[in-house]
């Protein structure tokens, strides 16, 4: 079959001409999971439909020279879902338990480098019904009153569910039909996309007042059971609502416990009670005991809203929210030159007359003390002024701001007016929380003519540019070298957008020197440094710009490069300098195996370059080091004369011969790469091997052939045992090398049988039973049999008497159903494998239609089940079941037949299933697969292919034309 494709293909695209068998990649999706239905949707798509929690088995069936490699892809039919954000490299691709959101379509991409790749797709319908929710809802006018009679009521039943469900009320046990109650409407709402339906009930009568039920049904898609509910309708049924235990807003210390009541006051059935919090879930350490909840020890990241649902389906949810504040502080000092103390997340500005543009404490002008304190909540810190220790009150000379609005937001300010010397003196800022256990800040600043001064920004000698080697550590340092109080200094990148090796915008230090660890070349560019507006003067800023430079090794090209070439010829390599900081190389050497190479000395300023001609002793690992100030870097070749590695080949048609002695041959099949590139190839090894044991080594003489490019080569490997399996390895030989080891496996599969010329019925009449064979991987086989060989001792009630014909001569195939067997045994009777490629469907058809045909017999109370599957076989087999027929059919042989259109190789397997006891023989008998479709009457076809094993002759190599000529000829 896949000569046939190889030879059509190479007529039909000019891409691949003069390449011989190199062919671009082909997919095919085929699948072998838990699927409900696949079936075609259009020309362009195939729509796969499987039940929710099922396992999906997509397989992606290759062709093309070079192997193909295989991705899977998807893209998503949810937003939720996050599949299309990986890739699967593999030919299957399995999901267990598949969900609803893992629906859509998913991609199989095959690339082999030849050619564009080949993309197929399939769409995934995952199928599910959930439990319908009912709610129960009264009239917009009612809502806060009781269900009382001559009220409207609305009953909505709401579902998830693919496909759209149909649903069905029902009062007690009896379906409510609109058509029948005139105080009844059922209706699907505006947008609701046919997941909800309402029953509305009119003016409530007293019969009204009953056991409601919603059914759910989506009519037993993927054995898809009908779901349901049910909600009793009083007259005491009313709403939840629901109060607080506390206020809106709660404040607490860190480490204190929290309990939190939600307390019930109306609604029937009696509602639920959950607790959530937004933002994220509920904290690990909290505990739900009935309607209240308790946080033990609680710490900031605990603060947030916590929400309390009640729900009964009667009405909305009665919702309440509480905000959870937990108050934070940090409780360190950080030390001050001018013996003030500063606290860490308390800081202090001192902003002078602004609008004089004054950068000093001047006497009779404006003067103003800020204070702004690190807290949560913002809100309830509370500050106190003093002056010299003594409580500050407003004046008309001192005047208090709580919120100071031209600072952050929560900031204190104490404005000096008109300052007079009465006014120098030192002042204090307490910050705390009214009634909490945290302790209370304080920074205290001294004001004087002398104690306040600009500051003045420096940069050492030799400091504006500092270098260091990647990897390395570097501190850049601006220091305040004048100036009271000295604020602390504030980096960032002078780059736009380009955050600090710490991740942030802006880094504080203290003392003005930036410390940076492991240095790498994106830190290298332009430092900023600029004093803080914050425990100091708040003024203009003082700035100052550091250069950063990075040396590192020079950046070569390439890193390590595979050099293949003749013996005695001219080799050069290059090692390119992308980059290099400092660009001045400093040393270039050549190494040939560690061992240096003595020449001349190269010129620094050109492309490193080294020329010589190859030798057997001259192959070996060629290293160009180059060197700069800051390190070396290296180029690396392999240079050798050892041949490019084979190239297997998977599409080998019919590679399998069977043997005497339950044996068989296999025809491996590969092509070289390159051959031109290195020696002559003169030959290969080949090693066959079976659970890492040799059993076959030996060396493929080509007797003078050399290779090309694109063209096939071939050896058989004989006296292999059915069915095993073995790894092949195969290497290239030269005059002067052995190339790499390949290795693949090779397995055992039936030999294709071809069509034969004239009509057959396959009645199992001689022993081997026309080419069918047991299936190695089920539980029992089936059994060849007539009337004259069958056990006198057998079960009366079920099997035939005799074979289809009614002759007592004549044989059939059956399941003996008798003891060990037990109920879901199973026995599979495999066909010959057939090969489809032969013949060409119909005009504007692309597959071969067959008519399969046979006779079955299935009588005995305790018939199972006879499953005929197409088996497609190509790099994986694929099965599907095309006919089933369970349970007892009667005492007399009955005919079947159906049509297929198999996409590739196939057989058809016979599956006899064993019943729940000993009377349950099934047998089958006149079994024929025909070219064309079944006619009326299942008359013969044009071409019978059961009948024997032996192929028709076909030639090992045809031009794109001769196969063309002969498929006409053949039509």
């Amino acid at each position: 079959m896949e000569l046939f494709w190889i030879l059509l293909f190479s007529s039909a695209c000019p891409l691949t001409l003069g390449q011989g068998v190199y062919a671009r990649a082909n997919a095919q999706i085929v699948h072998s999971g838990a699927a409900c239905n696949v079936k075609d949707d259009n020309i362009s798509e195939r729509i796969y439909t499987i039940k929710e929690g099922d396992t999906l088995v997509l397989q992606c069936i290759v062709k093309g020279h070079p192997r193909p490699q295989i991705r899977w892809t998807k893209t998503a039919g949810s937003a939720s879902d996050k599949f299309q954000e990986t890739s699967i490299y593999n030919e299957t691709l399995r999901i267990e338990g598949i969900l609803r959101v893992q629906g859509g379509r998913y991609y199989c991409k095959a690339d082999n480098g030849v050619g564009v790749a080949d993309i197929k797709s399939i769409r995934v319908d995952v199928q599910y019904l959930d439990t319908p929710v009912l709610t129960v809802h009264q009239t917009i006018s009612d809502v806060r009153g009781s269900y009382y009679q001559e009220k409207t009521v609305f009953l909505r039943c709401t579902v998830n569910s693919n496909p759209p469900a149909r649903f069905i009320w029902k009062r007690g046990n009896m379906r409510i039909e609109q058509s029948k109650d005139n105080g009844v409407d059922i209706y699907e709402p505006l947008y609701t996309q046919g997941e909800t339906k309402v029953l509305k009930l009119k003016n409530l009568r007293p019969k009204d007042f009953a056991d409601y039920t919603c059914q759910v049904s989506v009519r037993n898609v993927c054995s898809i059971e009908d779901k349901s509910v049910t909600f009793r309708l009083t007259n005491a049924t009313t709403p939840p609502m629901i109060r607080l235990s506390v206020n809106d807003s709660v404040v607490v210390d860190p480490g204190q416990d929290v309990f939190l009541t939600c307390e019930i006051t109306a609604g029937f059935p009696p509602p639920k009670v959950t607790w959530s919090r937004y933002p994220g879930p509920l904290p690990l350490s909290a505990q739900v005991r009935g309607q209240t909840l308790i946080l033990r020890a609680v710490t900031p990241t605990d603060a947030g809203f916590y929400n309390c649902t009640a729900v009964n389906n009667v009405g909305n949810p009665a919702r309440k929210n509480v905000n959870l504040i937990v108050r934070s502080k940090c409780l360190y000092l950080l030390p001050n030159d001018e013996g003030t103390d500063a606290m860490g997340n308390l800081t202090f500005q001192i902003t002078p007359d602004s609008n004089k543009d004054s950068e000093t404490i001047q006497m009779g002008r404006d003067l103003k003390l800020s204070c702004h304190a690190d807290a949560t909540p913002q809100d309830k810190v509370n500050y106190t002024w003093y002056k010299n220790g003594a409580p500050v009150f407003n004046s008309d000379s001192l005047i208090l701001l709580r919120s100071d609005p031209d600072m952050a937001p929560g900031t204190s300010s104490l404005e000096i007016v008109d300052m007079k010397f009465r006014d120098l003196a030192t002042y204090s800022c307490v910050a705390n929380f009214p009634g909490s256990r945290v302790p209370e800040l304080r920074v205290d600043v001294n004001i004087s003519q002398n104690s306040v001064t600009p500051p003045v920004l420096s940069v050492p000698p030799g400091g504006q540019v500092v270098s260091v080697r990647e990897g390395g550590n570097a501190e850049l340092a601006c220091l305040v070298v004048d100036g009271k109080p000295r604020p602390p200094i504030l980096w960032s990148r002078v780059e736009k957008d380009v955050l600090m090796s710490a991740g942030k915008a802006v880094v504080e230090t203290p003392d003005g020197r930036l410390r940076l660890k492991n240095v790498s070349r994106d830190m290298m560019g332009l430092y900023r440094c600029q004093t803080a507006p914050y425990n100091g003067l708040n003024i203009k800023r003082r700035e100052a710009q550091i250069q950063l430079n990075v040396q590192y090794p020079p950046i070569v090209d390439p890193v390590f490069q595979d050099v293949r070439s003749r013996n005695y010829q001219m080799v050069t390599l290059r090692c390119l300098i992308l980059r290099s900081n400092p660009p001045r190389l400093t040393d270039i050497r050549w190494f040939r195996n560690g061992d240096f190479i003595r020449m001349p000395m190269p010129d620094l300023k050109e492309t490193p370059e080294l020329k010589f001609k190859l030798e057997p002793a001259s192959n070996g690992s060629y290293e160009c080091r180059v060197s700069n100030s800051a390190g070396m870097s290296t180029c690396t070749f392999n240079v050798s004369a050892q041949p490019y590695n084979a190239e297997f080949y998977f599409d080998t048609p019919n590679p399998v011969r069977i043997q005497k002695g339950n044996n068989y041959s296999y025809n491996l099949q590969w092509t070289q790469k390159d051959p031109e590139a290195t020696d002559r190839i003169i030959g290969y090894w080949v090693n066959v091997r079976k659970n890492k044991q040799s059993l076959l080594s030996k060396q493929i003489d080509l007797k003078g052939k050399e290779p090309e490019k694109g063209v096939l080569l071939s050896h058989t490997i004989s006296d292999l045992r059915i069915p095993l399996s073995y790894e092949v390895r195969l290497a290239p030989i030269t005059t002067y090398s052995t190339g790499d080891y390949i290795s693949r496996i090779i397995q055992y599969s039936e030999p294709y049988t071809y069509p034969r010329p004239s009509d057959h019925v396959c009645g199992f009449e001689d022993d081997r039973i026309c080419g069918f064979s047991q299936d190695r991987s089920d539980v029992f086989d089936w059994t060849r049999q007539n009337h004259l060989t069958q056990n006198p001792k057998r079960s009366a009630n079920t099997g035939p008497e005799t074979d289809r014909s009614g002759t007592k001569e004549g044989y059939y195939m059956y399941i003996e159903a008798s003891r060990p067997r037990v109920q879901g045994d199973k026995a599979r009777l495999l066909s010959p494998l057939f090969n489809v490629t032969s013949v060409r469907g119909p005009k504007g058809s692309g597959r071969v239609p067959y008519c399969v045909s046979f006779y079955y017999h299935m009588k005995g109370k305790h018939i199972g089940t006879l499953n005929v599957l197409l088996r497609v076989r190509s790099i994986a087999s694929v099965d599907s079941v095309v006919w089933m027929k369970s349970g007892h059919q009667g005492p007399d042989w009955k005919k079947a037949f159906f049509d297929i259109s198999p996409s590739g190789p196939f057989q058809i397997v016979f599956e006899g299933i064993r019943g729940p006891s000993f009377e349950g023989d099934i047998a089958i008998d006149d079994v024929s697969i025909t070219i064309g479709k079944c006619k009326q009457g299942n008359t013969v076809a044009t071409a019978v292919l059961i009948g024997g094993s032996r192929s028709l002759p076909l030639a090992s190599w045809l031009t794109a034309g001769l196969a063309s000529v002969l498929l006409l000829l053949h039509r």
